[in-house]
């Protein structure tokens, strides 16, 4: 399977660049995924010779199964995205195509006009969409210095977000990988052997002397 990534920022440190970093690292084992980087490329929609900028994401989501746009913090969608989603839609690119979209504000709903409007024209173009609006707390770590969500409330709601485009039998073998890895404590060693506690504790009961009264 695979998955494209648009982020509707232009700047490469801004917070919706970063979230789609971190929303790529949350896929399970099996899933490709591929940030698409020509928003502040993209020209203004009109009839006539389609722009390289326009061929090379057509290319890419007809190549994929599915794709994750995160949108802006602030109320309104940036002109590039707009011009962006009005050639996907003028060319089909989009009919039956599942798409997730995450946007962040830090308050409820803060971002709720801008996921609205991207919502609309999603379905205009045909996409099946999906999605959520996290609310980030100003002040906060965000991000670890893996580029992932700190939280672990943010983290779930993204694979929640995420798991809507995979299939329910990658998402479920990569729980069962969690689960499965053991913790490690501060040496890179695991913080605790389930087994050898339990094979400890027989073998001492074992050995345990049986008192007389």
């Amino acid at each position: 399977m695979k998955i494209i990534g648009i982020a509707a920022g232009l700047h490469t440190g801004s917070f919706v660049n970063r979230l789609l970093g971190a929303a790529g690292g949350e896929l399970p084992e099996g899933v490709d995924f591929e940030v698409w980087s020509g928003l502040g490329e993209m020209p203004p929609y009109e009839p006539g010779p389609v722009p390289a900028p326009v061929r090379e994401l057509t290319r890419m989501i007809l190549a994929a199964d599915a794709v994750v746009v995160t949108a802006p913090e602030h109320s309104l969608l940036p002109d590039e995205l707009i011009d962006t989603l009005d050639w996907l839609s003028a060319r089909g690119v989009l009919a039956g195509r599942l798409v997730a979209v995450m946007s962040a504000s830090a308050r409820a709903c803060g971002a709720m006009w801008a996921q609205a409007e991207l919502f609309k024209r999603l379905q205009s173009a045909g996409a099946v969409v999906t999605g959520a609006e996290l609310v980030i707390l100003p002040g906060c770590r965000h991000f670890d210095e893996d580029g992932r969500l700190a939280d672990p409330v943010l983290r779930q709601q993204v694979r929640d977000v995420i798991g809507g485009l995979c299939p329910a039998e990658l998402m479920e073998r990569s729980r069962l990988n969690e689960v499965m890895e053991p913790a490690l404590d501060l040496r890179g060693e695991p913080a605790l052997d389930l087994r050898g506690v339990a094979l400890g504790a027989l073998d001492a009961e074992a050995r345990e002397p049986v008192l007389s009264r």
